[in-house]
């Protein structure tokens, strides 16, 4: 075995399919529907990350109709994308290493919606001399704090997200 490439572990399929219930149940509880929790959870734990709707609907014992609903909520969230093989009619639903990373700019692109909408709530409600301005305001406020930390945020993870995937074994 080179020095450079870690031993293979085998997958124990059991305890992957328990973990993906349990992060299934942990994306629910933060607020992600049920099944595209599970259908997320279930992209990640893939090796490759790339999964039909047929092999997920088998790997969760769910219907096709279900996974349909639950890759269609993610893409809109861009927390997978699909991709289609050449040659083939059937979707393949992927998950990118740095999905996060994904879906929190798309978070920012829906703070920037929520801003412009709270801002002309501001003035429709007599501006911060009324309380329901204030609350407005605050909205407004707190909106515009979390995009310029986001901002921030999203320039800084670049480089530590290539510090620490330069000691990862290359996938072949």
């Amino acid at each position: 075995m080179n020095a450079a490439q870690p031993e293979r572990i085998e997958r124990d399929e059991r305890a992957v399919a328990a973990y993906v219930e349990r992060l299934g149940d942990s994306l629910t509880d933060a607020g992600m529907p049920r099944l595209a929790s599970r259908v997320f959870a279930q992209l990640l734990a893939d090796d490759d990350g790339r999964m039909t709707a047929s092999e997920l609907s088998e790997a969760l014992e769910v219907s096709p109709a279900a996974v349909s609903g639950a890759v269609r909520y993610l893409t809109q969230v861009w927390m997978i994308g699909k991709e289609r093989e050449r040659g083939s009619r059937r979707d393949i639903y992927v998950v990118q290493t740095d999905a996060w990373h994904n879906a929190m700019l798309s978070r920012d692109r829906v703070l920037a919606q929520l801003e412009a909408g709270v801002r002309t709530g501001v003035e429709a409600v007599g501006g911060v001399a009324t309380p329901a301005g204030r609350r407005l305001q605050l909205t407004l406020d707190f909106l515009e704090f979390l995009a310029e930390k986001m901002s921030t945020l999203a320039e800084e993870w670049e480089p530590r997200k290539v510090a620490l995937m330069a000691s990862w074994p290359d996938d072949d």
